[in-house]
């Protein structure tokens, strides 16, 4: 099935008769397509749900696109980023034609889909905002990240769910808060990986999200268990270019206060919630989803 998505993408690009831009979008490195996925596994296999999962694939990557821009990213998924290779303005003009490109797209398709879809890449891009204001300091503030990563990641998510129940002729709303939770879980889960995972598997090195500004779940929960010496010595490492004895420092405390568990055992309540949203589908597919995520080893 994602290769009728896959294929949808090249024709729309196709279509605008520029071989620059074929050649520039072949550089990126093809995700996981989670939310096409989503789309394809909650709408079926039909002509309109194919279509809706390349425009909605296309607006990620533009997202993306920008986001390394904005991040002074210079890999994504294990390779050079496009900014690396080509510069920030191709990056910029790359993401903005994907973006134009999946609008105009988007209207061909049931206005209830397009509103929907449009209005979660304004809560995207205000997202994206949110993330730039907040690694200007450390945020200890857990209400803000959550409104943070619900915007820039789960808010797409949320949309491509609803967009899809309403083209399978399902229960928006359900599938809507199985989208919602889903995204935020997802987030949680990118941010703790950023923690444990090592830097070959992730591709970046490891705890770059702390050097790059982002206070993620896992530094906000190890900086409430601190005492306020503590606290301080953390503080001093936000945006830091972190040693061997700093890096120790900081995972041995998240050891010492359980804060990967803690966080997992947060991610495990939107699973849940993601679940019973859509219980009564008794749709496996979307529920291995859900579990995969959850038992990723960390």
């Amino acid at each position: 099935m994602l290769n009728k998505v896959d294929k949808i993408i090249n024709d729309f690009l196709f279509d605008l008769e520029n071989d620059r831009i074929l050649n520039l979008y072949k550089e990126i490195s093809s995700g996981k397509k989670l939310r096409a996925k989503l789309i394809l596994k909650i709408a079926g296999d039909t002509e309109d749900a194919c279509f809706l999962a390349a425009i909605v694939e296309m607006i990620q990557i533009a997202s993306l696109l920008h986001d390394d821009v904005i991040d002074d990213s210079d890999t994504r998924r294990g390779r050079s980023s496009i900014n690396a290779i080509f510069g920030n303005k191709i990056a910029i003009m790359l993401g903005d034609i994907l973006y134009s490109k999946a609008f105009y797209e988007l209207n061909s398709l049931p206005n209830e889909v397009s509103k929907i879809i449009s209005n979660s890449v304004t809560k995207l891009s205000i997202g994206e905002l949110l993330d730039v204001e907040l690694s200007n300091k450390f945020n200890p503030d857990k209400d803000k990240y959550f409104d943070m990563i619900y915007k820039k990641t789960a808010s797409l998510i949320e949309a491509s769910s609803y967009a899809a129940a309403y083209i399978g002729k399902k229960d928006t709303h359900k599938f809507a808060l199985y989208g919602k939770n889903l995204g935020l879980a997802f987030q949680i889960i990118d941010d703790i990986l950023d923690i444990t995972m090592d830097s070959k598997t992730l591709g970046k090195p490891a705890l770059s999200d702390f050097k790059e500004g982002k206070t993620t779940l896992p530094y906000i929960i190890l900086y409430e268990a601190l005492n306020e010496e503590e606290k301080k010595k953390l503080v001093s490492f936000f945006k830091k270019m972190l040693n061997t004895e700093e890096k120790e420092w900081i995972l041995y405390k998240m050891k010492e206060y359980n804060v990967i568990k803690k966080s997992l055992s947060i991610v495990e309540e939107f699973a849940k919630s993601a679940l019973l949203s859509i219980k009564e589908y008794k749709n496996n597919d979307l529920e291995k989803i859900i579990t995969d995520m959850v038992k990723r080893e960390y």
